[in-house]
């Protein structure tokens, strides 16, 4: 290889070096800027808005729920504790001398129940029952007797709850009285009975004497008129327990009542029926027997 040759070698080597170089110089720097002769890049054009799109509102938001009332600001229920008294009103008579087992009996309450300053159980409620015990007085012992249970009210919006009371301070008009397990017990006969006696002792007495004109006779007619007259007294039955209709009892609850409040919107007193008391059967009795 001649000189000349040589040369020319080392002038192409000399040449490629220089681009390598140049080009890794291009490579850490990034592109060059933008001459002052090259044109500036075109504006992104704005969105066009309609008149119309413009006047119109803008989207309201959804509606946020309103948050329900805590339930613990109103009772769900009322409750009617056990021993309240309710006055009620008897709308069909009861009699030991007819009644019978499971025969149902029907009140009205004649005055309003209050809890709390409201209105629970108002005026003109409705309380049904049935006899529970029906026995009639005897002719030597006993008085009659009637038991019953009430078992279920009904108020004026029909709302019916179970009710578990008995009667009791029963008005009859006559002499009947409850004990604390709300039996009815008839009137005792035994004045009367004592003064059957001796008005037909005293009219033997005066009918023997009369006979026999002596005292002897006297005698005779006094224990015949006796005789008789406990005769009479032996075949006669007491006085029967009676509830006339218009009497009076109070229901006392035995056990407590539990009320749904939601129908319990009353806003009166309520009103009863217009009822009239039972007639007055208090035997009228001289304090003579004789």
């Amino acid at each position: 290889m001649n000189s000349f040759h040589l040369r020319a070698l080392g002038v192409a080597l000399a040449v490629l070096v220089l681009s390598l170089v140049a080009t890794a110089s291009s490579q850490d720097t990034g592109p060059l800027p933008p001459s002052q002769n090259s044109p500036a890049p075109a504006a992104t054009p704005a969105p066009v808005t309609s008149p119309a799109a413009a006047s119109a509102p803008a989207p309201a938001s959804a509606p946020v729920p309103a948050t329900p009332a805590s339930a613990s600001s109103k009772p769900a229920t009322i409750n009617v504790p056990g021993g309240t008294h309710i006055p009620l009103v008897l709308h069909n008579a009861v009699s030991t001398r007819s009644a019978r087992p499971g025969d149902p009996v029907y009140f009205e309450t004649v005055f309003p129940v209050m809890i709390d300053g409201k209105v629970v159980i108002p005026a003109g409620s409705y309380v049904s029952g049935e006899i529970t015990e029906s026995k009639r007085p005897g002719r030597v012992k006993g008085r009659g007797e009637l038991m019953m249970k009430l078992t279920t009210l009904i108020l004026p919006n029909a709302y019916m709850v179970n009710l578990n009371a008995i009667p009791g301070n029963a008005g009859t008009g006559g002499g009947e009285t409850t004990d604390n397990e709300g039996k009815i017990i008839g009137a005792s006969n035994k004045g009367s009975d004592i003064g059957t006696i001796a008005k037909t002792a005293g009219a033997g007495a005066g009918i023997g004497g009369l006979a026999t004109q002596s005292a002897k006779g006297v005698g005779i007619g006094a224990g015949v008129g006796a005789a008789v007259g406990l005769a009479a007294v032996l075949l006669t039955r007491g006085p029967e327990a009676e509830l006339p209709r218009g009497s009076t009892v109070e229901a006392v609850i035995s056990r407590s009542i539990v009320l749904d409040a939601d129908k319990i919107q009353f806003t009166g007193p309520g009103q009863a029926s217009a009822l009239a008391g039972p007639p007055n059967r208090e035997p009228v009795r001289s304090a003579n027997p004789f």
